[in-house]
């Protein structure tokens, strides 16, 4: 690889353990690497080739693994993406790409595509009034069912709510306007678990159970993890929805309703891995260095070509 002297930027607010992890895999693999904030960044348009400046690197970085893209205002979020793009143009290497990420944390657009691709996900509605939204609460819910509704842009299932007619629609900080409401799938038994599937390159790596004392099955809010052997229909599920998304690898979360068919609830194209990391027997952190690697060689040698 040209230039291994050039630094990777691993993109976050707040390394923490996963940070540490991309970290110590980049040195093993002989590549230096710095945290890098978005929110430091600067667009100076002045005529120079580079126009977008990194604290902490004089030249343009040798790749950018993104592990985390700070919320804020819509205009602040558009310019951290903006950031991205223009670093891509350049022909940095972005894991994952700008392109990935809007996809996958525009909830709206990822159930979009994941439909118009056949893939199984549950039935939602998206609208902007509250007279459209208690008019699709008020028929969905009968006969007991529940809704959830999801803040558009959201992780770590913070801002989530299981509505029904009783309580009716929720607002809370998260609440933007806009109205995500999805059928609350009913798992076997009755229980609360859901599934994660690591897919890198393509391929699915790994997989877990969550599992938690209420609906609410995200590791962040106290579920607990437990292997999960893959098979052929979450393999195939999950790798597909990658490849609909043009996704370099995600955590794809599944659901396995009460009849034993799965249903694709999200694609995180920022997933975190500390819960998967405690029950399978490799290091995450080095199998997506490798794949992220790999997509640098890749990408050099189609720029020396093309040059």
């Amino acid at each position: 690889m040209d230039k291994i002297c050039r630094k990777v930027a691993i993109v976050t607010d707040n390394p923490g353990w996963h940070g540490k992890q991309l970290k110590k895999s980049l040195k093993d693999h002989g590549i230096n690497s710095d945290y890098l904030s978005l929110t430091n960044c600067l667009i100076k348009i002045t005529g120079d080739i580079c126009d977008i400046k990194l604290p902490g690197f004089e030249e343009l970085p040798l790749g950018v693994f993104v592990r985390g893209v700070p919320g804020g205002t819509l205009e602040q979020v558009i310019f951290r993406l903006d950031l991205l793009h223009g670093l891509h143009d350049l022909g940095v290497t972005i894991f994952n790409s700008p392109k990935s990420i809007e996809r996958t944390v525009d909830k709206p657009l990822t159930s979009i595509l994941l439909s118009r691709a056949g893939l199984p996900t549950p039935r939602t509605w998206i609208c902007e009034t509250t007279c459209q939204a208690n008019e699709i609460l008020e028929r969905e819910s009968k006969n007991n069912k529940k809704i959830v509704l999801k803040p558009l842009f959201g992780s770590q299932g913070i801002g989530m709510h299981l509505i029904d007619q009783k309580t009716g629609l929720v607002h809370d900080e998260k609440f933007a306007g806009i109205y995500y409401l999805q059928e609350f799938i009913e798992r076997k038994n009755n229980g609360f678990r859901d599934i994660r599937v690591l897919v890198i390159d393509g391929v699915a790596k790994a997989a877990m159970t969550r599992c938690a004392q209420n609906w609410l099955t995200n590791r962040a809010q106290g579920a607990n993890c437990e292997p999960l052997e893959l098979n052929q229909d979450l393999s195939q599920l999950s790798e597909t929805a990658c490849r609909v998304l043009e996704i370099d690898y995600a955590g794809v979360d599944l659901v396995e309703d009460k009849y034993g068919a799965f249903h694709i609830i999200e694609v995180n194209s920022i997933p975190a891995w500390y819960g998967l990391q405690k029950v399978v027997d490799f290091n995450i952190a080095d199998c997506l260095i490798e794949s992220f690697i790999k997509s640098i060689a890749k990408n050099n040698s189609l720029l020396l070509c093309s040059n």
